[in-house]
């Protein structure tokens, strides 16, 4: 069994300019529906939440990147319980 490991670290003040320059376009594009629905509840601390998916999900394509081979085009979803 090969286990993959991938990590990222993203400034939260980038995903908020990038949320207020490119609005919906950037949020469409990045996040899933129920994502921004959630992210959107936090009020204050929205962009920490998103920040924290985005690089959550920047981990796992680096985890699975190389096995890909440009041949998929993936869309994740950082969910929040599991059960």
């Amino acid at each position: 069994m090969n286990v993959y490991v991938g990590n990222d670290i993203i400034e939260v003040k980038r995903i908020q300019e990038s949320i207020e320059n490119l609005g919906d376009k950037f949020l469409n594009r990045v996040f899933t529906e129920k994502e921004i629905e959630y992210c959107e509840e936090k009020n204050v601390m929205k962009y920490q939440h998103y920040a924290a998916r985005f690089a959550a999900k920047e981990a796992v394509f680096k985890a699975i990147s190389k096995k890909l081979d440009n041949k998929f085009s993936i869309r994740l979803e950082r969910c929040r319980n599991i059960k």
